[in-house]
């Protein structure tokens, strides 16, 4: 049932929605606000202001426009409300020595008149293509999986002075900045986890480590190391690619990782010199078979963890988890239109994700606390998708009996758009 009707809605979300009713200065940000999150838990395939207004019986698309554009509503205020209300209950509060995972994403978007466009790598095609890039922090804990904060990307391409404008901001210093939030609010992981766009800024590494973050980070086959073989009296550079190559068999050790579909890697743990940091940081190779011969794929990876913490196990056990922020990608953009809207500037584009981070947050945290499977289903509920479902299965019920005495009223909303409905 695509359409939703904001008097109709299931306690549950309404309950929800008022925990942030302070966050909105007007009664009409707050009515808005529940229309878009309802708009974007929907099933209608599409999630933009349109499509979001037309299946709201009396919804406005000028009035939910302009709540996105131009309403006077502060989008960090109403995400550090959501994380807060996370930390209100037992089986959701955010949890001590977390993973905090650091993480980008594009989507394609045709023009240049969207805020932040312009040809970039975009992650979910594998290629360079015009689109928008943003970045966005996340923690997990082994049962909690929470997105935490978002910063949109703005190519230089996409401003007027290029990367001599003001607003350009790289992407180093754009983590950096989201990470920061996370320590503001007393929010310390145990582990930071990034992949190779972060890992090989030397720069990038050091602050980590100014702030006495532990980090696992992806690293390039191409990066310089200085290591001491075996057979060697003294250390000599490679390339950790000529490393891999030159490292015994005997020192490779398979481990099993705990994935969606498990698999089966063999690991690599050296200590070696990095070009430009002091003392040595332990480095792990990982293959996808026993021998470099056999390998098809191979990973590099880099840790300021303490000794007595490190194994093979542990950093690629550890550095696994970042497959957690791809889930949540997948999980966002395909149920609740992540990459689906209709503003161009960055102010408003923020917004946007984060009323998908409500919208998120609204359902993990019913999955958690079991509020659905209470009323909504008979089986349990381990995945985002199942907790939707369910979900919708509650607005569809409350929508027809809605509808029983408001025929009238449903009649009317589809005569607006053209159509006679009896």
């Amino acid at each position: 049932m695509k359409h939703q009707v904001p008097a109709a809605m299931p306690p549950c979300f309404e309950n929800w929605c008022r925990r942030f009713d302070d966050v909105f200065s007007r009664a009409i940000q707050r009515q808005e606000f529940r229309i878009y999150l309802g708009g974007l838990l929907g099933e209608s395939e599409r999630k933009n202001l349109t499509q979001i207004a037309s299946n709201t019986v009396e919804g406005s698309y000028n009035s939910l426009r302009h709540f996105l554009n131009d309403a006077p509503w502060n989008d960090m205020v109403l995400n550090n409300r959501r994380l807060e209300v996370m930390q209100q209950c037992r089986q959701t509060k955010l949890q001590p020595g977390f993973t905090l995972i650091v993480d980008d994403s594009g989507h394609r978007k045709s023009g240049d008149a969207t805020d932040g466009v312009g040809r970039q790598y975009i992650g979910e095609i594998g290629k360079t293509d015009n689109g928008v890039v943003l970045l966005t922090t996340y923690y997990y804990d082994g049962v909690r999986k929470l997105p935490l904060d978002v910063a949109l990307y703005q190519h230089a391409s996409s401003l007027p002075q290029g990367k001599t404008d003001p607003q350009f901001v790289k992407k180093p210093d754009l983590a950096l900045q989201l990470i920061d939030s996370c320590l503001q609010r007393s929010h310390r992981p145990r582990v930071t986890l990034i992949d190779a766009g972060y890992g090989n800024n030397t720069p990038f590494i050091k602050q980590l480590e100014q702030r006495n973050l532990t980090y696992i980070a992806a690293i390039a086959k191409n990066r310089s190391v200085t290591y001491q073989l075996p057979t060697q009296q003294q250390p000599h550079k490679y390339s950790l690619e000529e490393l891999a190559t030159a490292l015994p068999a005997e020192a490779y050790s398979e481990v099993q990782l705990n994935l969606e579909r498990p698999r089966t890697v063999w690991v690599a743990l050296i200590q070696a010199h990095i070009p430009k940091l002091e003392g040595l940081r332990w480095l792990a190779i990982q293959l996808n078979a026993p021998t470099w011969e056999q390998a098809t794929e191979v990973d590099y990876f880099l840790t300021n963890t303490q000794d007595e913490q490190v194994s093979a196990t542990w950093i690629v056990q550890t550095y696994s988890q970042r497959n957690w922020v791809e889930v949540f990608y997948r999980e966002a953009k395909g149920w609740l239109g992540f990459s689906e809207y209709q503003v161009r500037d960055a102010k408003s584009l923020k917004r946007h994700w984060i009323l998908i981070f409500c919208a998120y947050t609204f359902i993990l945290w019913h999955q958690l606390t079991g509020g659905f499977r209470r009323q909504w289903a008979t089986k349990p509920l381990h995945t985002f998708a199942e907790a939707l479902e369910a979900f919708r299965t509650a607005v569809e019920f409350r929508f027809l009996r809605w509808l029983m005495t408001h025929i009238n009223v449903f009649a009317a909303h589809k005569a607006k758009s053209g159509y006679l409905w009896a």
